[in-house]
Protein backbone atom coordinates (compact mmCIF):
# COMPACT_ATOMS: atom_id res chain seq x y z
CA UNK A 1 0.00 0.00 0.00
CA UNK A 2 2.35 2.68 -1.26
CA UNK A 3 0.67 5.97 -2.02
CA UNK A 4 3.96 7.82 -2.42
CA UNK A 5 5.07 7.04 -5.97
CA UNK A 6 8.52 8.48 -6.66
CA UNK A 7 9.38 10.56 -9.67
CA UNK A 8 11.29 9.11 -12.61
CA UNK A 9 14.56 11.02 -12.41
CA UNK A 10 16.13 10.03 -9.07
CA UNK A 11 14.11 6.82 -8.63
CA UNK A 12 17.03 4.40 -8.56
CA UNK A 13 19.09 6.53 -6.20
CA UNK A 14 16.05 7.06 -3.99
CA UNK A 15 15.35 3.34 -3.82
CA UNK A 16 18.95 2.63 -2.84
CA UNK A 17 18.99 5.35 -0.18
CA UNK A 18 15.60 4.36 1.21
CA UNK A 19 16.38 0.65 1.27
CA UNK A 20 19.62 1.20 3.19
CA UNK A 21 17.95 3.39 5.82
CA UNK A 22 14.52 1.73 6.06
CA UNK A 23 15.54 -0.61 8.93
CA UNK A 24 16.72 2.43 10.88
CA UNK A 25 13.40 4.22 10.56
CA UNK A 26 11.56 0.97 11.30
CA UNK A 27 13.46 0.60 14.55
CA UNK A 28 12.75 4.19 15.59
CA UNK A 29 9.04 3.65 14.96
CA UNK A 30 9.03 0.77 17.45
CA UNK A 31 9.76 3.11 20.34
CA UNK A 32 6.41 4.27 21.71
CA UNK A 33 7.35 7.91 22.18
CA UNK A 34 3.76 9.03 22.72
CA UNK A 35 3.56 12.53 24.17
CA UNK A 36 0.91 13.77 26.56
CA UNK A 37 0.05 16.90 28.49
CA UNK A 38 -0.13 14.70 31.58
CA UNK A 39 3.38 13.69 32.72
CA UNK A 40 2.11 10.49 34.35
CA UNK A 41 0.84 9.31 30.95
CA UNK A 42 4.30 9.48 29.32
CA UNK A 43 6.42 6.32 29.23
CA UNK A 44 9.73 8.09 29.66
CA UNK A 45 11.59 4.81 29.23
CA UNK A 46 10.54 4.76 25.57
CA UNK A 47 12.01 8.23 25.07
CA UNK A 48 15.24 7.15 26.77
CA UNK A 49 15.45 4.04 24.59
CA UNK A 50 14.86 6.09 21.44
CA UNK A 51 17.72 8.43 22.32
CA UNK A 52 20.05 5.53 23.19
CA UNK A 53 19.41 3.97 19.78
CA UNK A 54 20.53 7.01 17.79
CA UNK A 55 24.33 6.64 18.25
CA UNK A 56 24.09 3.01 17.18
CA UNK A 57 22.05 3.83 14.08
CA UNK A 58 23.97 6.99 13.11
CA UNK A 59 27.51 6.55 14.50
CA UNK A 60 29.24 9.18 12.34
CA UNK A 61 26.72 11.84 13.35
CA UNK A 62 27.47 11.17 17.00
CA UNK A 63 31.20 11.05 16.41
CA UNK A 64 31.48 14.33 14.54
CA UNK A 65 28.59 16.52 15.70
CA UNK A 66 28.16 18.03 19.13
CA UNK A 67 25.00 16.99 20.98
CA UNK A 68 23.25 18.95 23.69
CA UNK A 69 20.13 17.94 25.60
CA UNK A 70 17.56 20.72 25.83
CA UNK A 71 14.72 20.78 28.33
CA UNK A 72 15.52 17.21 29.26
CA UNK A 73 14.60 15.37 26.06
CA UNK A 74 15.11 17.83 23.24
CA UNK A 75 18.14 17.07 21.07
CA UNK A 76 20.30 19.81 19.58
CA UNK A 77 23.15 18.72 17.31
CA UNK A 78 25.78 21.18 16.10
CA UNK A 79 27.72 20.60 12.88
CA UNK A 80 30.52 23.14 12.48
CA UNK A 81 30.76 24.64 9.03
CA UNK A 82 33.85 25.54 7.06
CA UNK A 83 35.84 28.46 8.45
CA UNK A 84 35.65 31.74 6.61
CA UNK A 85 38.39 33.01 4.28
CA UNK A 86 41.61 34.50 5.67
CA UNK A 87 42.21 38.21 5.59
CA UNK A 88 44.83 38.92 2.92
CA UNK A 89 46.69 41.45 5.09
CA UNK A 90 46.64 39.87 8.54
CA UNK A 91 46.11 36.18 7.75
CA UNK A 92 43.34 36.05 10.35
CA UNK A 93 40.31 33.91 9.64
CA UNK A 94 37.33 36.11 8.79
CA UNK A 95 33.81 35.40 10.02
CA UNK A 96 32.45 32.77 7.73
CA UNK A 97 29.76 30.13 7.81
CA UNK A 98 29.57 29.97 11.56
CA UNK A 99 29.43 33.73 11.94
CA UNK A 100 28.13 36.07 9.25
CA UNK A 101 24.94 34.85 7.67
CA UNK A 102 24.03 32.48 10.48
CA UNK A 103 23.46 28.72 10.51
CA UNK A 104 20.91 26.45 8.90
CA UNK A 105 18.56 24.78 11.38
CA UNK A 106 16.87 21.52 10.34
CA UNK A 107 14.01 20.57 12.64
CA UNK A 108 11.92 17.48 13.34
CA UNK A 109 10.23 15.88 16.33
CA UNK A 110 10.20 12.32 17.56
CA UNK A 111 7.14 12.33 19.78
CA UNK A 112 3.97 10.90 18.27
CA UNK A 113 0.24 10.87 18.90
CA UNK A 114 -1.40 7.73 20.32
CA UNK A 115 -2.82 4.95 18.19
CA UNK A 116 -6.25 4.82 19.84
CA UNK A 117 -7.46 1.60 18.20
CA UNK A 118 -4.51 -0.59 17.20
CA UNK A 119 -6.85 -3.38 16.11
CA UNK A 120 -8.05 -1.25 13.17
CA UNK A 121 -4.55 -0.93 11.69
CA UNK A 122 -3.51 -3.19 8.82
CA UNK A 123 -0.09 -3.47 10.49
CA UNK A 124 0.40 -2.92 14.24
CA UNK A 125 1.05 0.80 14.77
CA UNK A 126 4.37 0.36 16.61
CA UNK A 127 5.63 -2.68 14.73
CA UNK A 128 7.80 -0.80 12.24
CA UNK A 129 7.01 -3.54 9.75
CA UNK A 130 8.54 -3.31 6.29
CA UNK A 131 6.47 -4.99 3.60
CA UNK A 132 5.76 -4.45 -0.08
CA UNK A 133 8.17 -1.54 -0.25
CA UNK A 134 6.53 0.35 2.62
CA UNK A 135 7.57 1.21 6.20
CA UNK A 136 4.52 0.98 8.44
CA UNK A 137 3.81 2.57 11.79
CA UNK A 138 2.97 5.60 13.86
CA UNK A 139 5.42 8.40 13.16
CA UNK A 140 6.49 7.23 9.71
CA UNK A 141 5.24 10.52 8.27
CA UNK A 142 4.79 12.57 11.43
CA UNK A 143 7.64 13.03 12.09
CA UNK A 144 10.20 10.28 12.63
CA UNK A 145 10.50 9.92 8.87
CA UNK A 146 11.91 13.44 8.54
CA UNK A 147 14.16 12.98 11.58
CA UNK A 148 15.62 9.75 10.20
CA UNK A 149 16.02 11.25 6.72
CA UNK A 150 17.95 14.23 8.13
CA UNK A 151 20.25 12.03 10.20
CA UNK A 152 20.85 9.59 7.34
CA UNK A 153 21.66 12.43 4.92
CA UNK A 154 24.21 13.83 7.38
CA UNK A 155 25.60 10.35 8.01
CA UNK A 156 26.19 9.83 4.28
CA UNK A 157 27.82 13.24 3.86
CA UNK A 158 30.13 12.61 6.81
CA UNK A 159 31.19 9.34 5.21
CA UNK A 160 32.46 11.48 2.32
CA UNK A 161 34.30 13.84 4.70
CA UNK A 162 31.89 16.57 3.66
CA UNK A 163 31.76 19.77 5.69
CA UNK A 164 28.91 22.24 5.15
CA UNK A 165 29.60 25.77 3.98
CA UNK A 166 27.94 27.19 7.10
CA UNK A 167 27.11 25.88 10.55
CA UNK A 168 24.18 23.47 10.76
CA UNK A 169 22.01 22.70 13.76
CA UNK A 170 19.69 19.71 13.97
CA UNK A 171 16.89 20.45 16.44
CA UNK A 172 14.70 17.49 17.38
CA UNK A 173 11.77 18.04 19.72
CA UNK A 174 10.06 15.70 22.15
CA UNK A 175 6.70 17.39 22.74
CA UNK A 176 5.57 18.99 19.49
CA UNK A 177 2.32 17.03 19.43
CA UNK A 178 1.16 18.69 22.65
CA UNK A 179 2.47 22.17 21.74
CA UNK A 180 5.24 21.69 24.27
CA UNK A 181 7.96 24.14 25.22
CA UNK A 182 11.12 22.35 24.09
CA UNK A 183 11.34 24.14 20.74
CA UNK A 184 10.85 27.48 22.46
CA UNK A 185 13.58 26.66 24.97
CA UNK A 186 15.88 25.73 22.08
CA UNK A 187 15.19 28.99 20.25
CA UNK A 188 15.82 30.95 23.45
CA UNK A 189 19.08 29.04 23.96
CA UNK A 190 20.33 30.02 20.51
CA UNK A 191 19.21 33.61 20.98
CA UNK A 192 21.05 33.76 24.29
CA UNK A 193 24.21 32.77 22.44
CA UNK A 194 23.59 35.49 19.85
CA UNK A 195 22.90 32.90 17.16
CA UNK A 196 20.34 33.99 14.56
CA UNK A 197 19.69 31.27 11.97
CA UNK A 198 20.02 32.00 8.28
CA UNK A 199 17.17 29.58 7.62
CA UNK A 200 14.97 27.21 9.60
CA UNK A 201 13.32 24.21 7.94
CA UNK A 202 10.76 22.09 9.79
CA UNK A 203 8.01 19.65 8.89
CA UNK A 204 4.98 20.97 7.09
CA UNK A 205 4.18 20.87 3.35
CA UNK A 206 4.99 17.86 1.21
CA UNK A 207 5.16 16.79 -2.40
CA UNK A 208 1.40 16.57 -2.57
CA UNK A 209 -0.86 15.00 -5.17
CA UNK A 210 -4.66 15.23 -5.24
CA UNK A 211 -4.35 18.34 -3.10
CA UNK A 212 -5.45 21.14 -5.42
CA UNK A 213 -8.43 21.31 -7.74
CA UNK A 214 -7.62 21.19 -11.44
CA UNK A 215 -3.94 20.33 -10.87
CA UNK A 216 -3.11 16.74 -11.79
CA UNK A 217 0.62 16.67 -11.10
CA UNK A 218 2.49 16.83 -7.80
CA UNK A 219 2.96 20.14 -6.04
CA UNK A 220 5.85 20.67 -3.63
CA UNK A 221 4.11 22.96 -1.14
CA UNK A 222 6.48 24.84 1.15
CA UNK A 223 4.87 26.45 4.17
CA UNK A 224 5.96 30.10 4.40
CA UNK A 225 3.68 30.72 7.37
CA UNK A 226 1.28 28.77 9.51
CA UNK A 227 -2.10 29.44 10.96
CA UNK A 228 -2.41 30.38 14.58
CA UNK A 229 -3.65 27.67 16.94
CA UNK A 230 -6.31 28.58 19.45
CA UNK A 231 -8.21 26.46 21.98
CA UNK A 232 -11.33 28.01 23.49
CA UNK A 233 -13.54 26.47 26.15
CA UNK A 234 -17.26 27.10 25.76
CA UNK A 235 -19.12 26.64 29.04
CA UNK A 236 -22.70 26.87 30.31
CA UNK A 237 -24.00 26.46 33.84
CA UNK A 238 -27.35 25.48 35.33
CA UNK A 239 -28.76 24.44 38.71
CA UNK A 240 -28.91 20.83 37.47
CA UNK A 241 -31.19 18.33 39.15
CA UNK A 242 -32.74 14.93 38.53
CA UNK A 243 -33.20 13.83 34.94
CA UNK A 244 -36.79 12.79 35.67
CA UNK A 245 -37.78 16.46 35.92
CA UNK A 246 -35.90 18.21 33.09
CA UNK A 247 -36.39 21.85 32.17
CA UNK A 248 -35.99 23.62 28.84
CA UNK A 249 -32.81 25.42 27.87
CA UNK A 250 -30.61 23.61 30.35
CA UNK A 251 -26.83 23.76 30.26
CA UNK A 252 -26.41 21.04 27.61
CA UNK A 253 -29.15 22.46 25.38
CA UNK A 254 -27.66 25.96 25.39
CA UNK A 255 -24.20 24.57 24.76
CA UNK A 256 -25.51 22.44 21.90
CA UNK A 257 -27.18 25.49 20.36
CA UNK A 258 -23.89 27.40 20.55
CA UNK A 259 -22.02 24.53 18.88
CA UNK A 260 -24.60 24.30 16.08
CA UNK A 261 -24.40 28.04 15.48
CA UNK A 262 -20.65 27.81 15.11
CA UNK A 263 -21.06 24.94 12.68
CA UNK A 264 -23.71 26.77 10.65
CA UNK A 265 -21.82 30.05 10.45
CA UNK A 266 -18.23 29.61 9.24
CA UNK A 267 -15.96 32.60 9.59
CA UNK A 268 -15.41 34.87 6.56
CA UNK A 269 -13.37 33.50 3.67
CA UNK A 270 -10.43 35.30 2.08
CA UNK A 271 -7.21 34.47 0.26
CA UNK A 272 -4.04 35.70 1.99
CA UNK A 273 -1.08 36.81 -0.12
CA UNK A 274 0.86 33.50 0.14
CA UNK A 275 -2.16 31.59 -1.19
CA UNK A 276 -2.56 34.04 -4.06
CA UNK A 277 1.11 33.52 -4.95
CA UNK A 278 0.69 29.75 -4.67
CA UNK A 279 -2.06 29.69 -7.28
CA UNK A 280 -0.04 31.95 -9.53
CA UNK A 281 2.80 29.43 -9.48
CA UNK A 282 0.38 26.57 -10.13
CA UNK A 283 -1.08 28.19 -13.25
CA UNK A 284 1.22 26.48 -15.80
CA UNK A 285 0.39 23.05 -14.32
CA UNK A 286 -3.38 23.59 -14.04
CA UNK A 287 -5.94 22.27 -16.52
CA UNK A 288 -7.85 24.66 -18.78
CA UNK A 289 -9.67 26.88 -17.93
CA UNK A 290 -8.42 26.83 -14.33
CA UNK A 291 -4.95 27.74 -15.54
CA UNK A 292 -6.26 31.05 -16.82
CA UNK A 293 -7.85 31.81 -13.45
CA UNK A 294 -4.79 30.72 -11.50
CA UNK A 295 -2.61 32.82 -13.79
CA UNK A 296 -4.43 35.95 -12.64
CA UNK A 297 -5.26 35.18 -9.02
CA UNK A 298 -5.36 38.87 -8.15
CA UNK A 299 -8.04 39.52 -10.76
CA UNK A 300 -10.07 36.41 -9.91
CA UNK A 301 -9.41 36.52 -6.16
CA UNK A 302 -13.04 36.77 -5.04
CA UNK A 303 -14.53 34.02 -7.26
CA UNK A 304 -11.56 31.76 -6.52
CA UNK A 305 -12.13 32.30 -2.81
CA UNK A 306 -15.82 31.38 -3.13
CA UNK A 307 -15.04 28.22 -5.10
CA UNK A 308 -12.44 26.98 -2.64
CA UNK A 309 -14.63 27.78 0.36
CA UNK A 310 -17.44 25.65 -1.08
CA UNK A 311 -15.20 22.66 -1.73
CA UNK A 312 -14.66 21.88 1.94
CA UNK A 313 -11.71 20.02 3.46
CA UNK A 314 -8.21 21.21 2.65
CA UNK A 315 -9.42 23.65 0.00
CA UNK A 316 -11.80 25.43 2.35
CA UNK A 317 -9.22 25.49 5.14
CA UNK A 318 -6.97 27.56 2.86
CA UNK A 319 -9.55 30.35 2.83
CA UNK A 320 -10.67 30.96 6.40
CA UNK A 321 -10.19 30.61 10.13
CA UNK A 322 -11.63 27.19 10.94
CA UNK A 323 -13.47 26.10 14.07
CA UNK A 324 -13.69 22.44 15.10
CA UNK A 325 -15.44 21.36 18.29
CA UNK A 326 -13.33 18.46 19.52
CA UNK A 327 -14.34 17.70 23.11
CA UNK A 328 -17.70 17.74 24.91
CA UNK A 329 -18.45 17.21 28.59
CA UNK A 330 -21.68 17.35 30.55
CA UNK A 331 -23.28 15.36 33.30
CA UNK A 332 -21.29 12.71 35.13
CA UNK A 333 -24.26 10.33 35.39
CA UNK A 334 -27.03 9.13 33.10
CA UNK A 335 -29.83 10.33 35.38
CA UNK A 336 -28.36 13.68 36.45
CA UNK A 337 -28.92 17.00 34.70
CA UNK A 338 -25.65 18.73 33.95
CA UNK A 339 -24.91 21.67 36.21
CA UNK A 340 -22.04 22.56 33.88
CA UNK A 341 -21.46 21.64 30.25
CA UNK A 342 -18.32 22.43 28.27
CA UNK A 343 -16.98 22.11 24.75
CA UNK A 344 -13.49 22.72 23.40
CA UNK A 345 -13.23 24.58 20.11
CA UNK A 346 -9.94 24.01 18.34
CA UNK A 347 -9.45 26.97 16.04
CA UNK A 348 -6.87 27.55 13.31
CA UNK A 349 -6.51 31.31 12.90
CA UNK A 350 -5.99 32.36 9.29
CA UNK A 351 -3.20 34.66 8.19
CA UNK A 352 -4.64 38.16 8.43
CA UNK A 353 -6.90 37.30 11.38
CA UNK A 354 -6.00 37.64 15.05
CA UNK A 355 -6.80 35.77 18.24
CA UNK A 356 -8.69 38.73 19.67
CA UNK A 357 -10.66 39.30 16.48
CA UNK A 358 -11.56 35.62 16.29
CA UNK A 359 -12.88 35.59 19.86
CA UNK A 360 -15.08 38.61 19.09
CA UNK A 361 -16.51 36.85 16.04
CA UNK A 362 -17.25 33.70 18.03
CA UNK A 363 -19.22 35.71 20.58
CA UNK A 364 -21.23 37.39 17.82
CA UNK A 365 -22.01 34.02 16.22
CA UNK A 366 -23.04 32.33 19.47
CA UNK A 367 -25.26 35.28 20.52
CA UNK A 368 -25.77 33.98 24.04
CA UNK A 369 -24.19 35.76 27.01
CA UNK A 370 -24.86 32.70 29.19
CA UNK A 371 -22.22 30.81 27.18
CA UNK A 372 -18.81 31.86 28.44
CA UNK A 373 -15.68 31.68 26.33
CA UNK A 374 -12.36 31.00 28.03
CA UNK A 375 -9.07 31.20 26.17
CA UNK A 376 -7.25 27.97 27.06
CA UNK A 377 -4.17 28.64 24.96
CA UNK A 378 -3.39 30.19 21.65
CA UNK A 379 -0.93 31.94 19.40
CA UNK A 380 -1.20 34.30 16.47
CA UNK A 381 -0.49 33.23 12.88
CA UNK A 382 3.24 33.12 12.14
CA UNK A 383 5.00 35.86 10.17
CA UNK A 384 5.21 35.22 6.44
CA UNK A 385 8.67 34.26 5.15
CA UNK A 386 9.82 35.58 1.79
CA UNK A 387 9.89 33.65 -1.48
CA UNK A 388 12.26 35.97 -3.34
CA UNK A 389 15.35 35.32 -1.21
CA UNK A 390 18.34 32.97 -1.31
CA UNK A 391 16.77 30.62 1.21
CA UNK A 392 13.65 29.88 -0.81
CA UNK A 393 15.75 29.62 -3.96
CA UNK A 394 17.88 26.94 -2.26
CA UNK A 395 14.75 25.00 -1.30
CA UNK A 396 13.39 25.28 -4.84
CA UNK A 397 16.70 24.06 -6.30
CA UNK A 398 16.77 21.02 -4.02
CA UNK A 399 13.13 20.25 -4.84
CA UNK A 400 13.78 20.49 -8.57
CA UNK A 401 16.77 18.17 -8.30
CA UNK A 402 14.96 15.42 -6.40
CA UNK A 403 11.35 15.98 -7.50
CA UNK A 404 11.70 17.19 -11.11
CA UNK A 405 8.02 16.56 -11.84
CA UNK A 406 6.78 18.73 -8.96
CA UNK A 407 5.90 22.40 -9.01
CA UNK A 408 7.37 24.21 -5.96
CA UNK A 409 4.92 26.66 -4.43
CA UNK A 410 4.52 28.57 -1.17
CA UNK A 411 1.46 27.93 0.96
CA UNK A 412 -0.09 28.59 4.34
CA UNK A 413 0.55 25.69 6.70
CA UNK A 414 -2.82 24.59 8.08
CA UNK A 415 -1.48 22.88 11.19
CA UNK A 416 0.96 24.03 13.83
CA UNK A 417 4.65 23.14 14.03
CA UNK A 418 7.57 23.70 16.39
CA UNK A 419 9.07 26.11 13.85
CA UNK A 420 6.77 28.92 14.99
CA UNK A 421 8.97 29.16 18.10
CA UNK A 422 11.88 30.23 15.88
CA UNK A 423 10.21 33.12 14.06
CA UNK A 424 11.48 35.53 16.70
CA UNK A 425 15.12 34.78 15.82
CA UNK A 426 14.86 34.02 12.10
CA UNK A 427 13.07 35.75 9.22
CA UNK A 428 13.32 32.74 6.90
CA UNK A 429 11.30 29.92 8.48
CA UNK A 430 9.91 27.26 6.15
CA UNK A 431 7.92 24.06 6.55
CA UNK A 432 8.42 21.18 4.13
CA UNK A 433 8.54 17.42 4.62
CA UNK A 434 10.30 16.06 1.50
CA UNK A 435 8.03 13.08 0.92
CA UNK A 436 5.41 12.34 -1.70
CA UNK A 437 1.94 12.14 -0.19
CA UNK A 438 -1.39 11.64 -1.89
CA UNK A 439 -4.71 12.34 -0.20
CA UNK A 440 -4.80 8.96 1.51
CA UNK A 441 -1.28 9.31 2.86
CA UNK A 442 -2.00 12.79 4.22
CA UNK A 443 -5.18 11.51 5.83
CA UNK A 444 -3.21 8.79 7.68
CA UNK A 445 -1.34 11.39 9.73
CA UNK A 446 -2.83 11.20 13.26
CA UNK A 447 -5.06 8.41 11.95
CA UNK A 448 -4.85 4.70 11.11
CA UNK A 449 -2.32 3.01 8.83
CA UNK A 450 0.34 5.69 8.77
CA UNK A 451 3.17 4.59 6.49
CA UNK A 452 5.96 5.76 4.22
CA UNK A 453 7.14 4.17 1.00
CA UNK A 454 10.81 3.16 0.92
CA UNK A 455 11.49 5.08 -2.29
CA UNK A 456 9.65 8.12 -0.96
CA UNK A 457 11.78 7.90 2.19
CA UNK A 458 14.87 7.72 0.00
CA UNK A 459 13.81 10.84 -1.86
CA UNK A 460 13.64 12.63 1.47
CA UNK A 461 17.21 11.57 2.26
CA UNK A 462 18.38 12.79 -1.15
CA UNK A 463 16.58 16.09 -0.64
CA UNK A 464 18.32 16.88 2.65
CA UNK A 465 21.66 15.86 1.15
CA UNK A 466 21.12 18.16 -1.82
CA UNK A 467 20.06 20.99 0.47
CA UNK A 468 23.20 20.68 2.60
CA UNK A 469 25.45 20.50 -0.46
CA UNK A 470 23.82 23.60 -1.86
CA UNK A 471 24.60 25.80 1.14
CA UNK A 472 26.72 28.83 0.50
CA UNK A 473 28.85 30.47 3.16
CA UNK A 474 27.65 33.64 4.87
CA UNK A 475 28.74 36.90 3.36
Amino acid sequence: MNQQTPGPEPAAAALDAGSAAAPKLARLIRYRTVSSREPQDIDIGEFDAFIRALPELFPLVHRHLGLERVNGYGLLYHWTGKPGPRDAATGAVEAGAGGAGGPLVLMAHYDVVPAARPETWEHPPFSGEISDGVIHGRGALDDKGSLAAVLQAVELLLAEDFQPARDVYLSFGNNEEVSGVTAGVTAALLEGRDIRPWMVLDEGGAVATQAFPFVDGPVAVVGVTEKGVLDVELATEDPGGHASTPHRRGATARLARAVVRLDDNPLPAALPAPTVEMFGRLAPAARFPAGLVFGKPGVFRKPLTRILARMGGESEALTRTTVAVTQLQGSSAANVLASRATANANIRVAVGDTVEGTLKRLRRIIRDPSVTLRLVEGNEPSPVSATDNEQFALLAEAIAAVFPDAVPAPYVMLGGTDSRRFTGICDAVYRFAPFRMDRRARASIHADNECLGIQAFGEGILFYGRLLRGLQSGQ
